[in-house]
Order: C-alpha cells, then sequence, then structure tokens
C-alpha cells in the first residue's frame, strides 16, 4: 500500500459549531506507523521468541505476519492436527519442532511468549495454564467463551502478573487512534448515539470451510479438541465449522460484534460491560444444523448513550461505524475516518409559524431572517474531512504491539480487563437472543441477569 506525505501534524483543526456553508470534503493521509523501528538484526538477548498454539486459519495468518516483525523468532509450535503442524513447517522453516501438547511449549525456557488461537472453547484453559507457567501470551479474540470463563481469566491473568493481549486488532489500529482523537477532542459535540454494521453472504464467510481432506482420528486428536465439551462421535463438519454451535464458539457475537464493540470501545474510552442489552435475529440464511443465528442485531446501553450493532451473514455490507453527536457525525470504514460536520440550527424559518395567522405569520418571518440571514463576518464554513490510512484489519501493527510490550515490560493496548469487557457485551448479546429478552450484567455476582 503506497503512502503519502502528508504529516498528521499539518492539518491545525476542525472548525467546530459552525454555521454556514458545508464545503467539499479534503483528504488527509495519516503518517504510516514505524512497525520498523528496530534494526532488523538485534542481539539474542533482545529478541523475542513465541511459540504457537493452534496454526488454522488464524494461527497460520498470525504466525506468517510474527515472523515478519524484526526480533521476533518462532521457536515451536503446537496443533492437533497433523496437517497444520505441517503447514507451521511450511511457514517458518523445516527444522521447526512441531507437537500436539501446549504443555510443552509451557514448559519451554526458550520460548517468551505465546500466540494463541485456538477455538473460543479452548480459551481460558490455554490463556490460564500459560500465565500460571510465567508466558505472557497474545490470545485470539473473543477473550472468553463464557461470562463465567472471563472472569476467571482477569483473575488468573492479575494473580500472575503476566502480559495478556486480546487479538482484536482494531484498537492498534490508526483509523481508530484518528477517531479516538477527534472525539476526545469535541470534534463531534456531545455524543448522542453509535452504530455499527457488518454483513456477509457467501458460504465461507458464514464459517461453511471445507474439512482437510485428510481429517481422522489418526491424523487429528479428536478428543483432545473437544476439551470439556459433552463427546461426540467424530464429525469433520463440526470440526472446520465449529463457530456454528454453541458448545464451542460464540457465533456471529464472538466473531465479527467483538471486533465493533472493541474498536468502539476503545474509541470512545470505555473498559466497561454495557448497562443493559436486547438482542433479537435468527437462523435466517444458513439452515445448516447450526444453533447460533446467522442474523444477529442487538442494541446496548453505555451510560446513556445507545449503540445499536447490526451483524448478518445473509447480505453483504461493509464493515462501518457512525459515532453520531451534536456537531455532526464521524464515520469509520476499513482505512477512513470521516467527520461531516453539522451546524445544528435552523437554516430557514420554522415550519410551525405556518399555524400562525398571516399577520404573525409575516411578522415572525421578518424578525427571523432579520435575526439569522448570513452574514460572512459573522459565519464560518462547517467543513468535512477524511483521513485515510492504513487499514484498521491489518493485524500486523497489533502483533508489534503485543511483542513490543512483551520486550519491553510496559502495558498492552487490550488487556485482559479490555478483553473481558468487549467479550461480555457478546456474550450479553447471545444471552439475550437465546432468553429472548434483555439481559443486563450484575457485576457484584458477576453473572448476567434477566
Amino acid at each position: 500500500m503506497k503512502h503519502g506525505h502528508f504529516s498528521r501534524r499539518k492539518f491545525m483543526g476542525i472548525t467546530a459549531g459552525a454555521a454556514g456553508a458545508t464545503l467539499a470534503a479534503k483528504t488527509i493521509l495519516l503518517d504510516p506507523d514505524p512497525l520498523f523501528a528496530l534494526p532488523a538484526t538485534l542481539a539474542p538477548s533482545d529478541r523475542v521468541r513465541f511459540g504457537i498454539i493452534g496454526v488454522g486459519m488464524q494461527g497460520s495468518g498470525l504466525l506468517g505476519n510474527c515472523i515478519t516483525l524484526p526480533g521476533v523468532e518462532c521457536v515451536a509450535a503446537c496443533d492437533l492436527y497433523d496437517g497444520r503442524q505441517a503447514l507451521a513447517r511450511e511457514i517458518v522453516g523445516p527444522n521447526l519442532p512441531v507437537t500436539r501438547r501446549y504443555q510443552e511449549l509451557l514448559d519451554n525456557k526458550d520460548i517468551d511468549c505465546i500466540i494463541a488461537a485456538v477455538p473460543d472453547h479452548w480459551h481460558k484453559q490455554v490463556v490460564v495454564d500459560a500465565v500460571s507457567a510465567g508466558k505472557d501470551i497474545y490470545c485470539e479474540k473473543p477473550m472468553s467463551h463464557s461470562a463465567a470463563e472471563g472472569v476467571d481469566m482477569v483473575a488468573a491473568q492479575q494473580k500472575s502478573g503476566r502480559i495478556v493481549q486480546i487479538g482484536s486488532q482494531r484498537v492498534s489500529s490508526q483509523i481508530a487512534a484518528k477517531a479516538k482523537e477527534l472525539i476526545a477532542s469535541g470534534t463531534i459535540g456531545d455524543l448522542m448515539m453509535v452504530e455499527g454494521s457488518l454483513g456477509r453472504n457467501d458460504p465461507t464467510g458464514a464459517w461453511e470451510y471445507p474439512p482437510p481432506p485428510d481429517l481422522s482420528t489418526t491424523t487429528l486428536d479428536w478428543d483432545t479438541w473437544q476439551g470439556t465439551v459433552p463427546k461426540r462421535a467424530f464429525d469433520p463438519l463440526i470440526y472446520a465449522r465449529w463457530r456454528c454451535w454453541k458448545e464451542y464458539g460464540t457465533g456471529v457475537a464472538g466473531d465479527l460484534l467483538v471486533h465493533l464493540i472493541s474498536g468502539m470501545q476503545f474509541v470512545l474510552g470505555l473498559n466497561e460491560a454495557p448497562k443493559r442489552v436486547m438482542s433479537m435475529g435468527g437462523i435466517l440464511r444458513w439452515n445448516d444444523g447450526r444453533n447460533m443465528p446467522d442474523v444477529h442485531a442487538t442494541l446496548f446501553e453505555y451510560g446513556k448513550i445507545p449503540v445499536y450493532m447490526r451483524l448478518n451473514l445473509g447480505t453483504d455490507t461493509p464493515e462501518i461505524y457512525r459515532f453520531m453527536g451534536s456537531k455532526g457525525m464521524l464515520e469509520l470504514t476499513d482505512n477512513t475516518v470521516t467527520f461531516s460536520g453539522q451546524a445544528g440550527i435552523d437554516e430557514s424559518p420554522s415550519y410551525y409559524a405556518n399555524s400562525f395567522p398571516k399577520d404573525l405569520r409575516t411578522a415572525y418571518i421578518a424578525k427571523w431572517h432579520e435575526e439569522h440571514d448570513f452574514r460572512p463576518e459573522k459565519s464560518a464554513p462547517t467543513e468535512g474531512i477524511t483521513y485515510r490510512g492504513i487499514s484498521f484489519d491489518d493485524v500486523k501493527p497489533h502483533l508489534w504491539n503485543f511483542f513490543q510490550a512483551v520486550r519491553a515490560r510496559k502495558p498492552v493496548v487490550e488487556d485482559a480487563v479490555f478483553g473481558h469487557h468487549a467479550a461480555l457485551a457478546c456474550h450479553l448479546a447471545n444471552a439475550s437472543y437465546f432468553r429472548q429478552t434483555a439481559v443486563t450484567w450484575d457485576e457484584a455476582a458477576k453473572a448476567i441477569k434477566s
């Protein structure tokens, strides 16, 4: 991706609270983050060595990105399926140590930290075991498979003092950072409402993945993969499409909604569970045996602000946020932040005056024009502006933040508490869907209540 040479320092500010004409929106290119500030060759003592647990669709992508970062080295890989052990060696090198037992990575003194990309129902155990073994860990989103597991994971992280970062990359993007800066500076005025949406319209987007052709109980440790879930006979479709079932995954809430929620939390500076949640939806397109909805719309209440999030696996729509305020709207897409200003004033006499008798109406209109007609010396333009940068879906900045935190022992951008609150919103959305009623989070009881 090519980047322009405009600096964010060249933009001096946005005219706020202005009445008058709207100018054509201008575009400013954001400076790319200095991902590769470290030299390519570092002393062995400065290098961060990681092991990866889970080398599937997401894990293989994380692995490929990690090994391109300076000062980062993969020491070993773990996967319960032999084909993905082979894939890890294809990505890193033929001599990479591989295993089916992730405990071997936790016992390995040469490993500083863990990258975990396992099904949701394994997140808690892997994270708790990792921090208890003295390893820092980057765990894919959503942090937990249930609200109760999230509580346990936060407790384990706090007890151990290890670094935990959850893999919702929106919070490390320059797009979200610019939106956060604009909202904090009062650009949109008083926040009124937030909405977000994301849609897909194809079998792969609905997780109807093709199982590996050689998958069997010989090439896969099926019993271990199932974990503590009630045991079922070997089923390649469950292995490949686990997100479809609540026993293993968290549906569109844990796969997609968590991105919208974590990005929204970051932009608004929130780190809390919503006060109240109401969901509806259903299995409207992919009636393939799954028990998680493929259409899921949820209304959240954060403080006094309504947040409306829409997920749909039956219609393709872009991932988009809209932060609506009294001075205008901020819209986030994959690689843009656009502010559309609004004066928030009457631009003509009120149409309510049509209910006045003629003499009163005429006098009102004349007085309105006398007080409000456009005067150049008293009016300023309401300016629209777009910032363009690297996609907020780019995972490399998020991984880099994690490895830098491990190296420097500094806080991460999405720790266990933040990840827990983002996952809680998803668990509340699922609970509301299945209970068919509004739900709340009882912080004292650490439980979801209807």
